[in-house]
């Protein structure tokens, strides 16, 4: 894992939760943090729109104010870590995904400053969720969750084979923070066979556990390939995937899903989207979520 992390800040209590998360995160792994405020305001060149008022140089101050209280809280924090805070004059969302070309992660807090702010923001971590290089992180959550308290790292696993990304980088995860990691596979019951059907139903049951059994010991041989001293738990639960994820949140202080995971896909006016188990997890989770991609 090489490059900083990057965090969006914008002043607001959820984006200092996610600078104070993401610190944690540049500590355990050796890497310096960057902060990134980033304003459509300084788009404008000479005046502010007459409509706007004197906000510009308001906004500028609040820039200059963001980034100076950034690093400070930072220096708090975390003495001795390397930090760098930036405004930049650029949308939010587009600003974070340029930046997540260079880093190891972006984080970014789960609202920000005001009702159309908030809006925004989730639009932004949406935004990071589909098109990110590199793993994405939206810290939400109760203090517990989000202080790592529960001791355990969970990722969610569809198929192995495109989940390595995934399973690698909670395996990061669970070794930098001394944890366990529970690797999970959400399953469907298939539909009752035909009653001309020459098995029995129980042969068809007996056929998806097995199958079952089968792709969660192969993920967790991924995992354990990776190297480390890792307590690993299977845990395999029948029902919807975004709901047994997200309530195995409640006692977990990371949740990881792949890109095969979050049926990404590519919306031809918005750019990449995520699908419905990512946008799922992502407002409903109760831990800090990741969402890794093949290239993560």
């Amino acid at each position: 894992m090489t490059g900083p992390i990057v965090v969006g800040v914008d002043g607001s209590d959820a984006a200092l939760v996610a600078l104070d998360w993401a610190a944690d995160a540049a500590r355990r792994l050796g890497l310096p943090l960057r902060a990134v405020y980033a304003s459509l305001w300084e788009r404008y060149e000479g005046a502010a729109p007459a409509s706007f008022g004197s906000a510009r140089p308001e906004d500028a101050a609040l820039a200059d104010w963001i980034v100076g209280s950034t690093e400070a809280r930072v220096h708090a924090h975390s003495p001795g870590l390397r930090v760098e805070a930036v405004a930049l004059p650029q949308d939010a969302g587009a600003a974070l995904v340029a930046e997540s070309r260079g880093a190891a992660l972006v984080v970014t807090g789960v609202s920000g400053r005001g009702l159309i702010t908030e809006r925004l923001l989730g639009s932004v971590s949406l935004t990071l969720a589909g098109g990110a290089h590199c793993p994405s992180v939206v810290v939400r959550g109760e203090q517990p969750n989000v202080q790592g308290l529960y001791r355990r790292v969970v990722v969610g696993v569809h198929d192995p084979a495109q989940a390595r990304p995934a399973l690698r980088y909670a395996l990061r995860e669970a070794a930098a923070r001394r944890c366990e990691l529970q690797v999970v596979h959400a399953w469907r019951r298939v539909a009752q066979e035909p009653v001309d059907h020459m098995g029995v139903p129980g042969d068809t049951m007996r056929a998806q556990r097995d199958r079952v059994v089968h792709l969660l010991e192969e993920a967790v041989g991924i995992v354990v390939g990776g190297g480390g001293d890792v307590a690993v738990r299977r845990t395999a639960v029948e029902g919807p995937a975004h709901r047994v994820l997200t309530g195995l949140s409640t006692e977990a202080d990371l949740l990881v899903i792949g890109a095969s995971h979050q049926e990404h896909h590519h919306d031809q006016r918005r750019g990449p989207r995520v699908g419905h188990v990512a946008h799922a997890v992502l407002h409903r989770a109760a831990c800090p979520v990741a969402i890794v991609h093949e290239t993560g």
